[in-house]
């Protein structure tokens, strides 16, 4: 597969001419071997004409070619064009799919985190990000023409205004709300009309150029996957509406012949130098060389990609995953199975809606490969089993009377048969209106200038939402004013106008909201330890800061909860403590807050001159410091808390904590070891999974990456390795600290079975000779800040190995036992870890 010819917009021989834009463009997609369905042809027709367009068609009808075409006739035709998705990894997709289109030179990228090339005619970006530039700028914006793709998360209650925002406050631009399941949009077209003077063309209910068909199994499940794979169903994706659930599927499947050996021989000989870092990866490994594939948002990406690519290659028969697949993911498939018709949103267990089962359901078939698709939806376990008692009874009437039918389990969600026909007759429900306002989004209008008020009004009454809650949103709005005005934020001038009196950052809302305050905080904590604040170590009160601003990766949070209840309530019963009242004070402990106190305190005191603070919620919060202080690796992080299914989580907090660290703290408030500290952490997260940082980093910095794109299905199956480990100094000395670190940690506690783990060539006995030696001498072993600071491990660096001398931190001072070691630095740039072996530990 290979990248499609460059699209010239100087290859039009008359840019006024609509019909010269829609020729050229024609042309260029005959050129790459596609016939454009009728649909594609209406849409481009309408597009190249001036009008907007509502695109609902189903999945697989070339919705993504349409949106080429609209970017296309705005770059003939000089207009800046907008693409929004929502979430950031469909944004990088679409970001890399139109370089190859129109060059490098005219596709920028803005995800909130990253920017890049943002003077592009041709921009993507995500939708919040859009909301913001017409909220501050209006009819102003340099916007011509926006692609809004899965419109249909304008209906989300969460995030559903940075979907209407745009189409309330750009009435300049054209646009085209594209979507597989929009239901009606009647309304929406007109409303869009009103606002834009455009004609809004709608092309919907296109017969889909796969079809699909529908079946309801109450076999085993098992029996209907293999019946799928004899068929010649496959490539089949089971979908599952739980991680585990995905995961147990795939272990048991396993155990089954799945794939021919040819397939499986072809798929171990391109895997076979992929890098498998993780605990999860080595399963992940086990699985695809059985022809099964893993998909699910908590993976790294590295393995999502991998999964990916051996499907495009039609190597997976069978793929294990969740409902992701529904949100544009590049997996094809020729059959959707379903686990259940439920799943549980956050609230409740409920059966899928129309609009989740089309999103899902439409994935079946693949444009060009099959020539129909096969949508199955599997019987509830308790319904399968009666059906199989009364298959098993036949026609005795003595049997089938002492059947004795399983019941639905606890809590179960009734659905079957009905409800599958149901939902294949029912349209996508009509989307419905989710506005908010907020002060952020008050600020920007302010920013804007000219007659706010006129502007506010219109933002809170001519939406799209009810008179009843236009009426709320105007409480509410009225509210954040006051706020605004009594904290001295804005203010009326003498002729009545509203101003700002502070300066804004021009995305102050977007990219890290909380950064301002964590600028702010970074002032209350002093590198000299003598200063009293924080807890005596700078660098981690510093990450605790950025930390607090970041977004909760909530499978560690949980883990870390459970984990310190556990605790807990073996210390209470160890000191007598009562039931009832262990079960008061287990509601008090939560995860670790590191300067929660502080934070919190100081989260007040800069609201009340910056109340658009206020929006967002400061999550104290110890993820970075925690591995840190442990002295853990990646992996051995992920087992100690027991979440290798969310590692993909993780890591992307991880990266993100980075990026935070790396773009908010000043230079001149970083000392030694917080440069250090900032330094571990990206290698940490690049020598897992480089594509999370080189990507960011590459595009930010507009540097090469050898021509590998991670977003291309005919790359290479395995990527470019992660640099050399031990390239990066500074990070590599961090390592053999935390290394060395974790040694003295188990020292302190004599956890000789441990240390004879990590150091074999050692040994138990070594260890509890030198063990007994120091006790014999010192209290204890002390693994307080000043333990693992840097004056306390000597080390020497050679061309290939390093030798280290770890000092152990006595009560009494003396510093005169120590940890003898060498680092292999071959084999660390293999492993992409230190590699440490001791080699004594005696008294100087």
């Amino acid at each position: 597969m290979t990248s499609p010819p460059r699209l010239e917009p100087a290859t039009v021989p008359d840019a006024a001419d609509p019909d010269a834009v829609y020729l050229t463009f024609v042309e260029w997609v005959e050129s790459t071997g596609i016939r454009l369905y009728p649909a594609q042809d209406e849409a481009l027709i309408e597009i190249v004409s001036g009008n907007n367009l509502i695109l609902s068609t189903p999945t697989g009808t070339g919705k993504s070619l349409v949106a080429v075409g609209a970017h296309f006739a705005a770059l003939v035709g000089d207009r800046r064009s907008f693409y929004t998705a929502p979430i950031k990894a469909l944004v990088s997709e679409k970001f890399f799919a139109l370089v190859d289109v129109f060059g490098a030179e005219n596709v920028g990228m803005i995800t909130g985190d990253s920017s890049v090339n943002a003077d592009a005619p041709i921009i993507c970006c995500t939708a919040e990000i859009l909301a913001n530039l017409a909220l501050r700028h209006g009819s102003d914006a340099d916007v011509g023409l926006v692609v809004m793709d899965e419109f249909h998360f304008y209906a989300d209650p969460e995030r559903g205004w940075a979907w209407q925002v745009p189409l309330l406050e750009l009435p300049q631009a054209q646009f085209v709300l594209m979507s597989a399941t929009l239901g009606d949009v009647t309304a929406l077209a007109a409303d869009l009309t009103r606002r834009t003077g455009r004609e809004t063309a709608t092309v919907t209910g296109v017969e889909r150029p796969v079809p699909l068909h529908f079946f309801y199994e109450t076999t085993p499940i098992h029996e209907t996957i293999d019946d799928l794979l004899a068929t010649g169903q496959a490539p089949v994706y089971i979908v599952h509406f739980s991680q585990s659930a995905a995961m147990e599927r795939a272990q048991a499947l396993s155990s089954t012949k799945v794939a021919s050996r040819e397939q499986r021989d072809e798929i171990a000989a391109l895997i076979a130098e992929f890098r498998f870092t993780t605990a999860f990866g080595k399963t992940l490994s086990r699985f695809l060389r059985a022809g099964i594939g893993v998909h699910h948002a908590g993976m790294l990406p590295k393995y999502r990609r991998l999964v990916e690519q051996l499907a495009q290659r039609g190597l997976l028969r069978v793929i294990c995953g969740t409902d992701t697949l529904g949100v544009g993911i590049n997996v094809p498939i020729r059959t959707v199975l379903l686990t259940a018709l439920t799943k549980f949103d956050g609230t409740r267990m409920r059966q899928l809606n129309a609009r989740e089962f089309h999103q899902i359901a439409g994935r079946a078939g693949r444009a060009g490969f099959d020539t129909a698709g096969t949508v199955v939806a599997q019987a509830p376990e308790h319904e399968t089993e009666n059906l199989a008692a009364i298959r098993k009874a036949g026609d005795d009437p003595k049997k089938k009377r002492k059947i004795i039918r399983k019941k639905a389990p606890d809590g179960f969600v009734s659905w079957g048969e009905p409800s599958f026909r149901k939902l294949i007759d029912a349209t996508p429900e009509t989307l419905t209106s989710h506005m908010q306002i907020t002060s952020a989004m008050m600020l920007n209008v302010i920013a804007r200038g000219g007659d706010v008020f006129a502007h506010m009004r219109r933002l809170v009454y001519d939406n799209h939402e009810t008179r009843v809650r236009q009426r709320e949103l105007a409480l509410r709005a009225i509210g954040i004013f006051r706020t605004l005005r009594e904290s001295g934020v804005v203010q009326r001038t003498a002729d009545g106008d509203i101003r700002l009196t502070v300066d804004l950052p021009p995305n102050f809302a977007l990219n890290q909201p909380l950064s301002p305050f964590a600028l702010a905080a970074f002032d209350l904590l002093d590198p000299d330890p003598s200063a009293g604040t924080g807890t005596g170590s700078y660098a981690l009160d510093m990450i605790s800061i950025v930390e607090s601003t970041l977004d909760d990766p909530r499978a560690v949070l949980s883990q870390q909860e459970f984990l310190a209840r556990g605790e807990a309530v073996a210390a209470m019963k160890a000191e007598g403590i009562e039931y009832d009242e262990r079960m008061e004070l287990l509601e008090q402990i939560t995860y670790p807050r590191p300067l929660d106190e502080l934070l919190d305190a100081a989260f007040e005191t800069f609201s009340a001159a910056q109340p658009w603070i206020r929006d967002f919620s400061l999550r104290p919060k110890s993820v970075v410091r925690d591995m840190y202080e442990r002295a853990m690796s990646f992996g051995e992080y992920v087992a100690f808390y027991k979440i290798a299914r969310s590692e993909g989580v993780v890591l992307r907090y991880l990266s993100d904590a980075y990026r935070a660290a790396s773009q908010t703290i000043p230079e001149e408030r970083k000392d030694e070891d917080l440069r250090d500290l900032i330094a571990w952490l990206g290698e940490l997260v690049r020598q897992i999974d480089s594509s999370l940082l080189d990507e960011w980093t590459e595009l930010a910095t507009g540097t090469d990456n050898g021509g590998f794109d991670p977003h291309a299905p005919d790359e290479p199956i395995v990527p470019p390795a992660p640099k050399r480990l031990t390239a990066n100094t500074r990070a590599f000395r961090i390592l053999v600290r935390n290394e060395l670190f974790r040694r003295v940690q188990l020292a302190a506690r004599e956890d000789v079975a441990a240390l004879a783990e990590l150091d074999p060539g050692f040994g138990a006995d070594a260890w509890s000779d030198a063990l007994d030696g120091y006790f014999a001498e010192h209290d204890e072993v002390l693994t307080g800040a000043d333990a693992r600071s840097s004056r306390l491990l000597l080390l020497t660096e050679g061309p290939t190995a390093w030798t280290a001398r770890q000092i152990l931190d006595d009560p009494a001072g003396d510093h005169d036992w120590g940890i003898s070691a060498t680092i292999d630095l071959a084999a660390s740039d293999e492993a992409g870890e230190a590699v440490v072996t001791v080699t004594a530990v005696d008294r100087l």
